[in-house]
């Protein structure tokens, strides 16, 4: 599989926007204060100057500061699907294979946006009772549930067969715990490598989750 794939230049001015676009052009100034600022310092005020609007824009589309972060990690949840799936497309279409590179966009995903990515996985602020968050949260946890099935040959459901949870968590918890160590500079000696080599270390590493049948 390709490793390369350069993270979206999120900081970059937004673009102008017509009738009908202020929303996205709302959630593209979103990310880039979320970038810079973090969570803690995210603020509707802020993202309003970014876009070039009044203050109350995105009040209006979003309701409170907590609404544009739930809008922020639906979208997060979007994009780290399709990172996914960018890898899977170029990976072997053996079940196993397809897992790993799963995984690896899972990896690539967190090191290309951590601040994202923390707001997805790390806060209490997004609602994930919202039923666009909800919906785009499951669908993630779904297509992993899918993956592992593929390769376990265990098709039950997780919520109803315990040896098939303990799979999707063992898998879940090692991708997880490597993207978050990555994103956050924990690992050094993995994180400093060569793009390549550093996918096919993740790709030894993620191995070692799943039991064949």
């Amino acid at each position: 599989m390709d490793p390369t794939g350069q993270p979206p230049d999120v900081a970059r001015a937004p673009r102008p926007y017509h009738h009908g676009d202020l929303a996205t052009t709302l959630l593209d100034a979103g990310e880039a204060e979320l970038v810079d600022k973090g969570i803690e310092g995210f603020s509707l005020r802020g993202v309003a100057k970014r876009a070039g609007v009044s203050h109350a824009a995105p009040a209006h589309h979003f309701g409170d500061v907590d609404g544009l972060l739930t809008a922020l990690a639906t979208r997060g949840f979007e994009r780290f699907l399709a990172r996914q799936e960018e890898f899977r497309r170029q990976a072997r279409r053996e079940p196993r294979a397809q897992l790993e590179a799963s995984g690896v966009g899972y990896v690539a995903f967190a090191m290309e946006n951590p601040a994202l990515f923390r707001l997805m996985f790390g806060s209490r602020r997004p609602d994930f009772a919202s039923p666009g968050l909800g919906l785009a949260a499951q669908a993630a946890f779904d297509d992993l549930a899918r993956h592992v099935a593929d390769v376990t040959g265990n098709a039950n459901p997780p919520s109803k067969d315990r040896a098939a949870l303990h799979d999707v968590a063992a898998t879940w918890a090692l991708a997880h715990g490597l993207a978050d160590l990555l994103a956050a500079g924990r690992l050094p000696s993995l994180g400093g490598l060569p793009p390549r080599a550093r996918n096919r270390a993740i790709v030894g590493i993620l191995g070692r989750a799943v039991r064949s049948p």
